[in-house]
Parts: structure tokens; C-alpha cells; sequence
């Protein structure tokens, strides 16, 4: 089977179709901008990696690209945040929106202080937020970013070069693309669940 063969509409023909530009928007997007927190970043990065590793991209201009547009999304959710201030927690709820997401990385945030810019790149919907709520509380900027480019650096090349790295050491792994993928949206979505079950006890 050839790698194009299992390709259909999900994440890998999506990489492929839009390449760098598509990618580099939405993690761009789910970096610091609110409608940005169902993009599935986590399988996205590892499966460009993966797709890399068949010679679709150049890793080291993908990871580069991916790190750059994760911190700049970060750095905007700050100066939303920071321009908004206590207001967003005002704000009605909508798609787009919603307090309880709010609150549970305001606890996030207050748990694990700076460190939550890096811990929250790892959790779907939190690391939208994180960025937003450090400007809404006025952590000072260079503070962020030192925390903001060590999270980027750790995300946004660690997941694609681990897909990249497996895709050049196991071989036909490619097949199994959409499998992985899934299975990283459910381990990824695992730290969420398990608060809102400790938030029902």
C-alpha cells in the first residue's frame, strides 16, 4: 500500500493539501485565539511529523515554522488578554466561549503559576486559554516569554519530531496515521476528563 492510498478526508490529507501555510494558521489559532480550542493540535503536529518522514516536508523548516507560529500565538492571546482584562470574565457564553473553561484553567494557572505556559501545551483547550488568562493577570510580558518559547520549543517540535523519528525508524507506521491520531486526541483529551470527574465527585 502506498501512502497515498489511505489517505482521505481527516488530518493527513488535510496536511498535505494545505502544507505549511494550513498548519502554521492553526497553530497559530489554537496557540491564543479563542475559536482556536477544538483544533486537534497535538495529532496534527505528530502526523506532520510523520507525513514528513515520507518526504512531503522539510523537518527542519516544518518544526521551525510550527515552534515560530506557537509562540506567536501565544504572545497575541497575552495582548488580548491583557487589552481585555477582568471583562473577559463578564463575557456570556457562546461556541466560542465558555466560563467553565475559564475556570478550570484559571485553577490551572493559579496551581502551577508560570509554569502553567508550559504544562498547558500539552492540554487541549487549556493551552488557549493559559496565554489569554497570564494577560488578563497581568503577568509581566518577559516573564511570559521566556515560559511561552520554552512551551513552544517543547510542543511544537517535540510532537513533530516524535512523529518524524518514528516514521523514519518503524517502517509502514505511515498506515496506521489515522489510528495514532485518534489515539493522541483521546490521551490528550484524558487530563480534562478526569478533572471534570473530579469536579462531579
Amino acid at each position: 500500500m502506498q501512502f497515498s492510498d489511505f489517505l482521505h478526508p481527516n488530518i493527513p490529507l488535510f496536511i498535505t493539501t494545505f502544507g505549511y501555510i494550513g498548519l502554521c494558521a492553526i497553530v497559530f489559532a489554537e496557540s491564543g485565539l479563542f475559536f482556536g480550542f477544538f483544533f486537534p493540535g497535538d495529532s496534527l503536529l505528530f502526523s506532520a511529523g510523520l507525513i514528513a518522514s515520507q518526504g512531503f516536508f522539510d523537518i527542519r523548516v516544518l518544526a521551525t515554522l510550527i515552534v515560530v507560529s506557537a509562540i506567536a500565538g501565544d504572545s497575541v492571546g497575552y495582548w488580548f488578554g491583557a487589552k481585555v482584562g477582568p471583562k473577559i470574565f463578564t463575557k456570556e457564553d457562546s461556541f466560542f466561549f465558555n466560563k467553565r473553561h475559564i475556570e478550570r484553567t484559571r485553577l490551572f494557572y493559579l496551581k502551577y503559576g508560570p509554569r502553567a505556559v508550559v504544562l498547558a501545551r500539552f492540554i487541549p483547550v487549556v493551552r488557549t486559554l493559559t496565554p489569554i488568562l497570564a494577560g488578563v493577570w497581568n503577568m509581566p510580558y518577559l516573564l511570559f516569554l521566556r515560559y511561552n518559547i520554552v512551551g513552544g520549543v517543547a510542543w511544537g517540535a517535540g510532537l513533530t519530531l516524535l512523529g518524524y523519528f518514528l516514521g523514519a525508524a518503524i517502517p509502514g507506521i505511515e498506515e496506521y496515521i489515522v489510528p495514532i491520531a485518534l489515539g493522541i486526541i483521546v490521551v490528550s483529551f484524558l487530563p480534562i476528563a478526569l478533572e471534570f470527574y473530579r469536579a462531579r465527585k
